[in-house]
């Protein structure tokens, strides 16, 4: 991987990007997640990375399929995007820290 000059590694192009299919926890789809200040600035970059693809793809009138190579990099980005996400840790509730206390104070 190539380094950036806002210290986040960056694919080169001759490099291929390896993707792992990140899945949420089942029924624990609203967990709040602790993002810190590296992965928020990848979310961030990401994001716009995002929006840009989707604005050019939007504007320019291209064909809106699967083959196409914009939609396959907004896919590709989604992904990342997902993973960097899912991979930050979830938030206990305030539920389950009162549980937890009451589990450990009955023991």
């Amino acid at each position: 991987m190539a380094a950036s000059t806002t210290g986040f590694p960056i694919a080169s192009p001759i490099e291929e990007v390896q993707l792992e299919e990140v899945q949420p926890t089942p029924g624990r789809l609203n967990r709040r997640r602790r993002i810190d200040p590296v992965s928020g600035r990848a979310l961030e970059i990401l994001g716009h990375a995002i929006e840009y693809l989707t604005d050019e793809l939007a504007n320019g009138g291209g064909p809106l399929s699967a083959g196409n190579p914009q939609v396959e990099a907004i896919q590709l980005l989604m992904s990342l995007n997902r993973q960097v996400y899912f991979e930050c840790p979830e938030v206990q509730t305030l539920g389950d820290r009162c549980r937890s206390f009451f589990r450990f104070r009955s023991a």
